[in-house]
């Protein structure tokens, strides 16, 4: 896949990845610098460094990749969606994140216990540029998870 076949996050995310693996690699013991950490991750985007992958973003806003209308699949506590967006809001305060609410195409059962159910087919939920809720369920899975 060439580094033009896809979209790029946003500059704010980019930097958030390589302060992240920085302090990933010195929690196990090897410390790297800033500007290392950042051609790291121009390298995984498939870029020659740093500068060119900042070239390619620009300082142009996040990408929304949820639009009006578009259609969506992917998982909602634990069970699998197919779905429409209703809304999507990119929020300002908080950079490569969006609050989207979707109508599912068949209501989901939110519960896992045998004698009760609780459907839902209408969600609003607030995930990151990677389609993921911030908050997880007991397992460990985001509430939420889009699939491209």
């Amino acid at each position: 896949m060439t580094p033009e076949s896809r979209t790029l996050p946003s500059l704010h995310t980019l930097k958030d990845l390589a302060k992240r693996l920085r302090a990933r690699l010195s929690a196990e013991g090897e410390q790297i610098g800033h500007s290392k950490s950042l051609e790291l991750i121009a390298a995984q985007y498939g870029y020659r460094d740093w500068n060119t992958l900042h070239a390619a973003v620009g300082n142009r806003p996040p990408f929304n990749p949820w639009i009006l209308g578009s259609r969506v699949r992917g998982n909602y506590l634990g069970q699998p969606f197919e779905g429409e967006v209703l809304s999507a809001q990119a929020l300002t305060a908080k950079p490569g994140h969006y609050r989207l609410t979707f109508k599912f195409d068949a209501p989901v059962d939110v519960v896992t216990f045998e004698s009760f159910s609780a459907f839902r087919q209408r969600v609003t939920a607030i995930v990151d540029e990677g389609g993921r809720t911030i908050e997880k369920t007991s397992n460990g899975r985001p509430h939420l998870e889009l699939e491209w």
